[in-house]
């Protein structure tokens, strides 16, 4: 059973913007913070953003002032709003949720900006 699913990637001009949206399903309980993680080709994964239960986001100091992560928990989505976006925000997106015990990993999305 897929427990994240990941969607709203695409090709973007530089200076664009793109939002993520990550739904997740109601069997992970007790989901102590979620995130958005990235892979770029021949680099490795890294954390992008991060929102705990208690609404305390954090975010890469690559990304600040132009990503902002948030969720509504009525619909079960994580979203990532891009704005500002670089070539090198090209990557892979990944969505996660973290429990007590376990963290959670969506299929990612691809992300590519055009210079």
């Amino acid at each position: 059973q897929v427990q994240l699913v990941e969607s709203g990637g695409g090709l973007v001009q530089a200076g664009g913007s793109l939002r993520l949206s990550c739904a997740w399903s109601r069997t992970i309980f007790s989901i102590d913070f979620m995130g958005w993680y990235r892979q770029a080709p021949g680099k490795q994964r890294e954390l992008v953003a991060t929102l705990t239960s208690s609404d305390y986001t954090n975010y890469a100091d690559s990304v600040k002032g132009r990503f902002t992560i948030s969720r509504d928990n009525a619909k079960n989505t994580l979203y990532l709003q891009m704005n500002s976006l670089k070539p090198e925000d090209t990557a892979v997106y990944y969505c996660t949720a973290t429990t007590d015990i376990f963290t959670y990993w969506g299929q990612g999305t691809q992300v590519t900006v055009s210079s």
